[in-house]
């Protein structure tokens, strides 16, 4: 499990997950638009949702578990993607909601 630190508080998310995420969230910071980012609580810590509101000098870090970086699916990229640009912002669905389409990479 990584985690990505924002704030001073760490929220744990598998590394696969986490991968997805950075992606998405830094190409939004890299174009200087803010947004919400939200996801489910898991059962352990409570259950309900959480929600941060993201901005380009927010203090972000992310931390990967592992040493290699998981295979990406661009679908879910994709998916991520258009949740951000949404009203709602980005917010966090599983994976298997997208259809599996491995991202090429060079």
């Amino acid at each position: 499990m990584g985690y990505l630190s924002y704030e001073n508080t760490e929220y744990q998310f598998d590394d696969r997950t986490l991968a997805h995420l950075h992606i998405v969230i830094v190409n939004k910071l890299r174009q200087g638009q803010s947004f919400a980012l939200s996801w489910k609580d898991a059962a352990a810590v409570g259950g309900g949702r959480t929600s941060i509101w993201l901005h380009p000098s927010s203090n972000l870090r992310f931390h990967f578990d592992g040493s290699r970086t998981p295979a990406l699916n661009g679908d879910w990229l994709q998916q991520l993607a258009d949740s951000a640009e949404s009203s709602r912002g980005l917010v966090i669905e599983a994976e298997e909601r997208a259809p599996l389409r491995a991202l090429e990479t060079a």
